[in-house]
């Protein structure tokens, strides 16, 4: 067995562990450190396919935002688990047939899979890029040239998406200072400082 083969399965085994303890785990924390891990190792996955960009943006969007926002939602929420689990009984019957309608299409999927003989034939490493161009930089092309109006629309919705929790979170509260630029632009060192003249062993009057 070559090593590229050796770390391949070595990646997607823990990745499907992982993701198997995700489901499994009974403590939300432990899942949410189970789906970093699974997270990191498919980076690794895409590496060997030459993909170092998805994995890259895996990490550092998937693992670095995504999933450490679950582990802080998830450590600082108080949650019942017992209270949770009483309805479990309840909804038994519904979850077991969902599972098996899922169930059933798996098995339809992967019984009418079949695997394309020029597959075989395909070489196992990353393929080399015909201009001599790293696949970050032909995705970057791709991405600001045929796809640039695309990416400024998705670019425009996020940032209404961004200004629309802004204002309905925004709130006015009673008694909490905000900070007002313009005024604290206008001041001078007169409004800022007094300057008095205190005598001798005297206080001064507030």
């Amino acid at each position: 067995m070559s090593a590229a083969a050796a770390f391949f399965y070595l990646f997607a085994g823990v990745t499907v562990a992982s993701g198997f303890m995700v489901i499994a785990s009974r403590n939300p924390v432990a899942s949410v450190l189970y789906l970093i891990l699974a997270f990191v190792n498919a980076a690794g996955l895409f590496v060997m396919m030459g993909a170092e960009f998805l994995a890259m943006i895996l990490v550092v969007v998937y693992v670095g935002a995504v999933a450490v926002l679950f582990l802080f939602v998830v450590m600082m929420l108080d949650v019942d688990f017992a209270q949770l689990r009483q309805g479990f009984q309840r909804y038994l019957p519904i979850g077991a047939l969902i599972g098996a309608i899922f169930l059933i299409e798996l098995v339809l999927v992967v019984g009418s899979w079949s695997i394309d003989p020029d597959l075989l034939q395909a070489p196992l490493g990353p393929l080399a890029s015909a201009e001599g161009v790293t696949n970050t930089q032909a995705l970057g092309r791709v991405l600001y040239t045929d796809y640039v109006f695309y990416f400024q629309l998705a670019g425009m919705i996020l940032l209404t998406a961004m200004i629309g929790a802004i204002v309905l979170t925004l709130r006015d509260r009673p008694g909490v200072k905000r900070q007002n630029i313009a005024v604290q632009n206008a001041r001078t060192q007169a409004d800022a400082v007094e300057t008095r003249k205190v005598p001798s062993r005297q206080g001064v009057e507030v």
